[in-house]
Formats: C-alpha cells, sequence, structure tokens
C-alpha cells in the first residue's frame, strides 16, 4: 500500500521491524540474561528523553511486574548539568534512544558505566557513539527514521524490553506472545480507523486517561496529540485524575481513553465511567482483540493510533512529517 506521508509509511513498516529484531537479537537476548544474574541488580535505571522515555515508563510497569526489580527513571541533568554522579554499582541501566548523540545522554551513559552498572542500550542507529559505552547494545532494527513523530522505533523499543524480559523471565506465553505479534499488526494496520478529524478538529485541549500500561503509553499519545495534530493534551493515570485533576472536567476537556485490557482494567473502566458520569467527552481508541496477550495489548493500541492521528492531521491541513519548530534529533545539554 502506498502511503501519503513518511510517519504513515513507516508507522505500517512496525510488523517487519518486529521480525527483524526475532532474526537478529535473540542471542543478545541470552547473553543479557546471563549478565542480569551474575550481575544480579537491586535495581533499574532507565535513560531516556521524549518519546523513548515514555518507552521507559511503559519498560517501569514490565520490568516490575514481572521481574520484581524498583524501576527509576533518570533525571539526565543531574550529572550533565550539576556534575553529580550516583550509586549505581547494583543496577541494571537501559539507555533508550533513536539516535543515541544527544550529549545528556551519553554523559549519563558514560557515569553509570563508570559507576560499575550494568549499562544496556536499546537504540535504532548502529552506529551510535553510545554503543562504545556500554555493556550490551541492541539494535531496535528499526531502519531509517525520517519522520520527525517517532513511530516504529517506539514500538521497536517496546517490543524490545519485553523481548528481554520474555527471554529472561522464560515466560513462554510472553515469547508465544511476540511471535503472533507482528501478524496481529498487521491486521490492525488493515482495520478501520478510530480515531478521526472528525474528533480532534474542534479539540483545542485533551486529557489522556489510562492505568498501568494504558498509562504508560497515554504519555506517548500526549506527546503525539501535541507533536501531530498542535492539540495541548496531558497524560495521567486514571487513578490519579479522580485526586484534583478531575476538576478540568469543569471547562469541558475531551478525555482519550487509553485501555488495556491487563489486570487494571475494571478499575479504569469503573473510573471511565465516573468522568462520562460529570460530562466528560470521552474517545476510546481501538478495542483489543481478545486473543491479544496483555502484555502486547499496548503495541496494538499504539499502532492504530499512530495512523490514526496521522491521518487526522492531514485533514486537519497539518504536516505529520514535519511538525513546525521541531527537528528529528534534539540534543540537549
Amino acid at each position: 500500500m502506498a502511503y501519503v506521508t513518511k510517519m504513515a509509511s513507516e508507522a505500517a513498516e512496525t510488523p517487519q521491524v518486529l521480525k527483524r529484531q526475532l532474526d537478529n537479537n535473540s542471542h543478545i537476548y541470552n547473553k543479557l540474561s546471563e549478565e542480569i544474574e551474575k550481575h544480579d541488580p537491586e535495581f533499574v535505571y532507565i535513560i531516556g528523553r521524549g518519546t523513548s522515555d515514555h518507552a521507559g515508563v511503559f519498560g517501569k510497569y514490565l520490568i516490575e511486574t514481572e521481574m520484581g526489580l524498583p524501576v527509576a527513571s533518570a533525571a539526565p541533568s543531574v550529572n550533565s548539568v550539576f556534575g553529580k554522579s550516583l550509586r549505581l554499582n547494583r543496577a541494571l541501566v537501559f539507555i533508550i534512544s533513536q539516535s543515541g548523540r544527544s550529549p545528556d545522554i551519553l554523559a549519563q551513559a558514560k557515569m553509570a558505566k563508570e559507576k560499575g552498572a550494568l549499562c544496556v542500550a536499546l537504540v535504532n542507529d548502529e552506529s551510535s557513539p553510545v554503543k562504545d559505552i556500554v555493556d550490551i547494545f541492541i539494535p531496535l532494527c528499526a531502519g531509517p527514521e525520517i519522520a520527525v513523530a517517532a513511530t516504529k522505533s517506539y514500538l521497536a523499543t517496546l517490543y524490545a524490553l519485553l523481548s528481554i524480559v520474555a527471554n529472561f523471565t522464560k515466560r513462554s506465553d510472553l515469547h508465544e506472545a511476540l511471535l503472533a505479534l507482528p501478524t496481529q499488526l498487521e491486521s490492525v494496520i488493515a482495520s478501520s480507523f478510530v480515531l478521526t478529524a472528525e474528533h480532534l478538529a474542534p479539540l483545542e485541549r485533551c486529557v489522556v486517561l489510562g492505568r498501568a500500561f494504558g498509562y504508560a503509553i497515554s504519555r506517548e499519545i500526549a506527546l503525539k496529540m501535541k507533536e501531530v495534530c498542535g492539540i495541548q493534551a496531558e497524560a495521567f493515570s486514571s487513578a490519579e485524575f479522580l485526586h484534583g485533576p478531575i476538576s478540568l472536567l469543569n471547562r469541558k476537556t475531551a478525555v482519550i481513553d487509553a485501555h488495556i485490557p491487563d489486570a487494571s482494567s475494571s478499575v479504569h473502566k469503573s473510573q471511565i465511567e465516573e468522568v462520562i458520569r460529570r460530562g466528560a467527552q470521552v474517545f476510546p481508541l481501538i478495542e483489543v482483540p481478545l486473543d491479544v496477550h496483555p502484555l502486547t495489548s499496548a503495541l496494538i493500541v499504539m499502532q492504530r493510533f499512530y495512523l490514526d492521528i496521522e491521518k487526522a492531521a492531514r485533514e486537519m491541513n497539518m504536516d505529520p512529517d514535519s511538525p513546525i519548530g521541531l527537528k528529528k534529533v534534539t540534543e540537549t545539554l
């Protein structure tokens, strides 16, 4: 199928990207599992910015629920601006990046390595200088990503994190789900649009609500609403939203429902019912098929969402490939 924009074309490449990961990275995951066993980390520390940081939120829920290790998100400026080092000798550190070139990310990686952490990079650009810093380099295998809004590289990161956890925990059900996912995503790509310009064009602002893995992807959804559609969007845990931010509904704020059919599903649904009761206009995303594993459901939702907002943006007379004021590689100190 021919796509109008790079964003749509790249998002639709995701099934092939995941197949490349399956073919190329299994030996790396085996090695990493051995290194984790030897290092015996007490916690996980995730370094990333923007979409990569959002992938880290998914990683937090995944690693804490499946591996039992507490996960912290890095504040890169602690090292790159304030010049402080952290005690990371008992840490498993993930550096997540599309390019692996931002000075603050590189500074954090160097600091973590010098402090004795087991350092793992999940990076798309295999010529990245971070490759020479870390213990293990895991290529995302996404290929060139030209559109400013990351799509396939984000989904590839989630898939790599799932593969790491499936390998380490020896979860056969998760491994089988990862094998099935590329074909499932192909079905999603061929499915009907869910979130459309008719929904989005009237909005100046919205709230994205999810719980657990749904909250993890809500951060990325909110970013893409801003980047691609020019809509001010803020992500909340649906539980946290009830603790004050729900007053936003007094100003007719719309809600995007990032529901994931995992263990949090029933409580999330009850909280969505509450915001509807209070008068919110709620836009659901794709309904995940019953045969999809709960831990891979987030990729189903994001695959459809990326294609939905690309089309919506074009119909709103915006350029999804080159949002005004943004560039593909952002280097921060």
